[in-house]
């Protein structure tokens, strides 16, 4: 099954690994420091030009999502 990012973005689910709340996520130093680092590497996507709500883990990319993790959540028990 794939879900919907928001602004075009689509995965498959079973490639996902996490989804995480980007405002308590990022309280953690070593949060900021896996999202900088993959930002180097070129591996985290930013999916809108508007604040992101949460952090979507996959096995190849990292993509910040304007959709809140309970959204995205939501989306992925619509079976």
């Amino acid at each position: 099954m794939y879900i919907h990012l928001g602004n075009g973005r689509i995965v498959r689910e079973k490639e996902m690994i996490g989804v995480f709340d980007l405002d308590l996520s990022t309280l953690s130093k070593t949060t900021r420091a896996f999202l900088s680092q993959a930002e180097k590497e070129g591996r985290l996507e930013i999916t809108s030009d508007e604040i992101p709500r949460s952090v979507i883990v996959t096995d190849e990319k990292i993509y910040m999502s304007v959709l809140s993790p309970k959204a995205i959540c939501g989306r992925m028990a619509k079976k």
